[in-house]
């Protein structure tokens, strides 16, 4: 998978301001998609979640949607209490936004024309293959705490600025469509 497919899928890339965490971003996309050779069409057909029934948002709607919501949020938090209140790396919330779910490409394949749990996702959920994509394309330990504590796999765990708003942004969208 090319790069431009990477950015056509999630222009939202473009936001983050770091030319070389944008092009750590792409390269975890690019590992992701080539693991189970998902195409274009198929990433924009899926469903975003397994665990509900008759899931009308897509995979790649969830990612760029929630990824919208966090920054929005971020802007109007830094908008009523100033940027030393609420101290947000806006690089690092778009990059764990886009992420979060990558493991998914690892955690899903396709059997007879469906979506299903693969084997290794019996085994391991998005949030660890997403951390492990993201620790060998050499992503920001707070990127991939966001990747890490963004589901039930992070209850307990002391969250940064950037992880609550995610959770919470994620959640947002997740159990609207449950």
């Amino acid at each position: 998978m090319s790069k431009e497919a990477v950015l056509k899928l999630l222009p939202e890339i473009e936001k983050i301001s770091d030319d070389k965490l944008r092009g750590k971003v792409i390269a975890c996309w690019e590992e992701a998609m080539a693991y189970r050779q998902w195409t274009v069409e198929e990433l924009r057909s899926i469903p975003f979640t397994l665990l509900a029934d008759d899931v009308k948002i897509t995979f790649i709607d969830h990612v760029r949607a929630v990824c919208n919501m966090c920054i929005a949020c971020d802007e109007v938090l830094t908008e009523s209490h100033g940027e030393s209140k609420t101290p947000v790396n806006r690089d690092h919330l778009i990059a764990g936004a886009l992420l979060a779910d990558v493991g998914k490409l690892f955690e899903y394949e396709k059997v007879d024309g469906s979506i299903v749990k693969s084997d290794y996702g019996q085994k391991l959920r998005h949030p660890f293959s997403g951390v492990g994509v993201a620790f060998k394309h050499d992503l920001p330990p707070e990127v991939m705490h966001v990747i890490a504590t963004h589901s039930k796999e992070g209850a307990g765990e002391k969250r940064s600025p950037e992880s609550i708003i995610f959770h919470h942004a994620d959640f947002i969208d997740f159990e609207l469509v449950k």
